[in-house]
């Protein structure tokens, strides 16, 4: 006997029954995945991103903002992901929103349960959105950052950025050092 299909839902009603649940959870093909508790190295290098990309803007006197992680990027009406950290321009978003609707950079670090996932599922998914230019998927025991940048021609461009090199995210038009994202973790 197969089991009933279970259902499936949209991004909006996703939003709605995730509201008051702890832990974190992201949409994929309308069905919910539950996502895994941190450990210290992912913790501590999501940390030095968020700090590393608020300095960069700082920096480079950009007017717009990064944010942590557990914030919602829609990719379309059945999925949604919640990157590790991200930048986006334009109006300051409502203090109660839980959706960034056009992040300009979103990064992913990786970590054994969601390696497989944050480079197939979710770095296409990431490019399906317009306003994505950068996805950063970052390696904290390779100590790397794999660059992906929306090219021309719908093209996207791939770097591997090692320690001693500064990663070019123009657009909005800021440098991220790779030593600043590992020096605290």
């Amino acid at each position: 006997m197969s089991e009933p299909p279970k259902p499936r839902l949209t991004v909006d009603a996703f939003l709605a029954w995730s509201e008051d649940r702890p832990g974190g959870y992201e949409l994929l093909g309308g069905e919910v995945f539950g996502m895994s508790p941190q450990r210290v190295r992912h913790a501590e290098v999501t940390l030095a991103v968020q700090l590393a990309l608020r300095a960069a803007l700082h920096a480079a006197g950009s007017p717009c903002r990064s944010l942590p992680d557990g914030l919602t990027v829609r990719i379309d009406d059945a999925t949604a992901f919640e990157p590790d950290a991200l930048v986006y321009c334009g109006d300051r978003l409502d203090a109660d929103a839980v959706e960034v609707p056009a992040p300009v950079i979103v990064v992913e670090v990786l970590s054994p349960s969601t390696h497989g996932l944050d480079t197939g599922h979710k770095l296409n998914g990431y490019f399906r959105a317009p306003s994505v230019m950068h996805s950063l998927i970052v390696d904290p025991k390779r100590r790397l950052i794999v660059h992906h940048r929306r090219a021309t021609d719908e093209l996207m461009e791939t770097r591997i950025a090692a320690m001693g090199t500064t990663l070019d995210l123009t657009p909005p038009g800021l440098a991220l050092a790779v030593a600043e994202v590992f020096e605290a973790g």
